[in-house]
């Protein structure tokens, strides 16, 4: 579903127009650019597959959005080769942006980028985001970046979510076991190592998932009933929703006693 309705049949108008407002940063930006290509024309593509403006409307628009990036028509003119690996991010990016979407998927976008980079690429998205009011869905496995950038976070495991909620109550007092230990080894100022977490044990195979909630076999707090029932996403309060037996059910215990 998008925007209150289901996604149109592929190759309809609806569905044409549908995907001109949800674009996609992808996590290697090399691999996102054909290499025969300038990127300019890239960036250009969009415009043209939808049909938005007039030959030199698409050429200034392709200006406009190499500037919102911070890169210059020199940049524009030369292949994805050329470019350092932060600035075919924010090609990337541009083109993204080409048909000023309403939602924008980056997946993990700066992952392959060097720190340095990393940040340069997170404050430009933000200010992007302030500045075109952008819906953002950013996955990452960084939590610095998640902490950053996201106001609100869902934490999966074996791709289901497991906790949702605002992004600062949720790493300030984490409820479910598996994001407990995700935000204890997130390096913090004030916060000592020791207090880490440690879970033992392997991720499972994906593909033969365990009984009832996946993460039991991990589980430090795993009670009988959590390897033969899978645990629904249940609102703690209007800020949290978690997955876990025995967080929600000392939660309904303690409503019941109110």
């Amino acid at each position: 579903h998008f925007d209150g309705a289901p996604i149109a049949a592929p190759g309809t108008a609806v569905w044409c127009a549908q995907r001109a407002r949800m674009q996609m940063i992808f996590q290697d930006p090399l691999g996102a650019l054909d290499r025969r290509l300038a990127v300019a024309a890239q960036i250009r593509e969009p415009l043209d597959i939808h049909n938005i403006g007039t030959k030199a409307e698409r050429d200034a628009r392709v200006h406009e959005l190499l500037r919102s990036v911070d890169l210059n028509d020199s940049h524009g003119a030369r292949y994805p080769g050329a470019l350092s690996g932060g600035q075919r991010q924010r090609i990337v990016l541009a083109r993204a942006l080409a048909t000023k979407p309403d939602f924008l998927v980056c997946d993990e976008p700066v992952s392959a980028l060097d720190v340095s980079i990393q940040a340069q690429v997170v404050n430009l998205l933000i200010d992007l985001q302030a500045r075109l009011g952008l819906t953002m869905l950013f996955i990452s496995h960084d939590l610095r970046v998640i902490r950053q950038i996201s106001s609100k976070v869902a934490v999966m495991y074996l791709g289901r979510i497991v906790e949702f909620g605002d992004a600062d109550d949720l790493f300030a007092r984490p409820q479910h076991p598996y994001t407990q230990a995700l935000v204890s080894a997130s390096p913090a100022p004030g916060r000592r190592s020791s207090n880490r977490i440690v879970l033992t044990g392997d991720p499972p195979n994906p593909a033969a998932r365990p009984s009832g909630c996946a993460f039991h076999p991990r589980c430090r707090h795993a009670a009988a009933r959590c390897a033969v029932e899978v645990p629904q996403l249940t609102a703690l309060d209007p800020q949290r929703q978690v997955a876990c037996h025995l967080v929600a059910g000392a939660s309904s215990q303690a409503q019941d006693a109110a």
